[in-house]
């Protein structure tokens, strides 16, 4: 038996495996999201939007708020330090709203991420018992807050955070969106992160609510001001606090954000890749190994025994190949994508691969991150 094949059998034996797993990590939590009524005594949510230079989303992003069927709450917007016109879109958007408050997020203190600096300057203005942190760019429908708040008042949660439904309509969206969750939830199991026994904690940025209680035991936001992926940063503090967590997939959370091409949604991971791999090596190295195991190794044995005539090398590349798409099939179905998507996983495992190690050579010349015209250098540089 070829080496080929032998990783061949190797990746149809962990598809299996994560098939067959009794807990079902491999399939995200789903929430219906229904609108329940609010209690007769709603408590007062903050809606903390941190922004920086989103003139074209900020209007409809307030106004989804705006339209929220919840009936006790105040939206909080921060400018952190836009250069286009975000401020003055948002003025426009909230002209008559009295519970709208826009603010400056001013200089960035030495130590902190822009992002979280603006959501700590939101969170000390808001007055809610629970804040309901999410981006500029993020639409809530309007049922929704009613649902979280519902849900995190029975459930005595921490925090509760849905992941944002990505735009699925251009050729790269397509191809790369679902496979983005889909990754994101293998790597943070949104049953583990639901079960108080495991240390895996996660949220996503642009849905979470979170309860003032948690976030003061969490040592507030200072806890995390150099965080670059801030929403598991925080959900970890929170967890590690001892409050139970949620995060779920809603299509009742969509971003605005469109990625039409490879370059853009390039961008956007290579931000954060080498980041969620702690900027360890061995980490990248065992990443790059399991990746291409699992996805180029099925691919090339199929290839490789269909033009040898080995029956034993394409019959196992085939079926871990096949054991892949399938398991990917129900985040292709989710995004309303025609389930023949589900064979260009392996093609976009492979793009997100190069998009980690274009983020690790970032690292390597210096720079953690780099987005919206801020660059975050490596600590002590």
């Amino acid at each position: 038996m070829t080496a080929l094949t032998l990783c061949a059998a190797a990746a149809a034996f962990m598809w299996a495996a994560l098939l067959v797993d009794p807990r079902r990590r491999w399939v995200p939590l789903r929430a219906e999201d229904e609108t329940p009524a609010p209690p007769p005594e709603a408590p007062l949510v903050s809606v903390v939007i941190p922004a920086r230079n989103e003139e074209e989303a900020i209007a409809g992003t307030l106004a989804a708020h705006f339209g929220s069927a919840w009936p006790n709450l105040e939206v909080i917007l921060v400018d952190d330090g836009s250069t286009d016109r975000t401020a003055e879109e948002a003025a426009a958007a909230a002209e008559g709203r009295t519970r709208f408050t826009l603010l400056e997020a001013g200089a960035l203190p030495e130590g902190w991420t822009g992002k979280v600096h603006a959501m700590d300057v939101g969170a000390r203005a808001a007055r809610g018992s629970y804040l309901l942190f999410t981006d500029a760019d993020i639409e809530h429908a309007p049922g929704l807050l009613s649902a979280l708040v519902r849900e995190s008042m029975e459930a005595g949660l921490g925090l509760n955070s849905r992941m944002a439904l990505l735009a699925a309509e251009s050729f790269w969206e397509r191809l790369l969106a679902p496979a983005f969750v889909y990754f994101f939830a293998l790597l943070y199991p949104f049953r583990a992160v639901a079960d108080p026994r495991s240390r895996c904690a996660a949220a996503a940025g642009g849905c979470m609510l979170l309860r003032r209680e948690a976030l003061e035991a969490a040592g507030g936001l200072a806890a995390i001001k150099d965080a670059i992926i801030d929403d598991v940063a925080l959900a970890r503090a929170v967890k590690r606090a001892g409050f139970p967590l949620r995060l779920a997939l809603s299509e009742r959370v969509r971003s605005l954000r469109r990625y039409r091409q490879l370059g853009e949604f390039w961008q956007m991971v290579a931000r954060t890749a080498f980041t969620e791999l702690r900027y360890s090596w061995l980490r990248l190295a065992v990443a790059t190994a399991a990746l291409l195991l699992a996805f180029a190794a099925p691919a090339a044995a199929l290839g490789a025994g269909l033009a040898a005539r080995d029956p034993l090398a394409a019959g196992l590349g085939g079926g871990a190949l096949l054991l892949s798409c399938g398991l990917y099939a129900p985040m292709v179905r989710f995004y309303r994508a025609p389930l023949l998507w589900a064979l260009s996983v392996p093609c976009a495992a492979l793009l997100h691969l190069g998009m980690t190690w274009h983020s690790a050579l970032r690292f390597l010349l210096g720079s953690r991150s780099r987005w919206k015209g801020r660059d975050y250098p490596q600590k002590g540089a």
